[in-house]
């Protein structure tokens, strides 16, 4: 599977676990306030939990293992936040969450930095040698031009 296509799931798989949330949660303002015998608010946490669980897998299967540890990490920090039955299960969870998503989003912008830097590099490659005016020429060769006063 290629980069892109790893990014491309990466999105698809957040944006399906953020709708399924935030259904959730219009569900409990609209509709009934738990679903399944759920409270929405449970539900749209347990959503994220599983969010993070699938980025974990696929992260895995892709081989990027420092990001599929990440998003394990943060999956286990939310259901220990999620079925705490004491104040250190759940601040367990909270460290879990936090040091699993600031992994997550440190490895993010560094890799974003990194791919912008390389995108900058090709174009400005690509523009030394673009023709510019479509007159055949490399940008930077100007060929004399010969014109008559006629």
């Amino acid at each position: 599977m290629a980069a892109d296509e790893t990014i491309d799931l990466q999105a698809v798989t957040i944006g399906v676990g953020t709708l399924l949330a935030i259904g959730f949660l219009v569900y409990g303002t609209i509709a009934s306030p738990s679903v399944f015998g759920v409270a929405t608010t449970t539900a749209a946490a347990w959503a994220f939990a599983a969010t993070f669980a699938v980025l974990a897998v696929l992260h895995a299967m892709t081989g990027r293992t420092d990001l599929g540890l990440a998003h394990g990490g943060a999956a286990v920090g939310w259901g220990l936040v999620l079925v705490g039955s004491s104040g250190a299960h759940v601040l367990a969870g909270l460290l879990l969450l936090g040091l699993g998503g600031g992994y997550i989003a440190r490895t993010t912008i560094r890799a974003r930095t990194e791919q912008r830097a390389q995108d900058d590099g090709e174009s400005e490659n690509r523009d030394e040698n673009e023709d510019v005016d479509g007159d055949g020429d490399k940008k930077g060769e100007h060929p004399e031009k010969t014109t008559s006063s006629e």
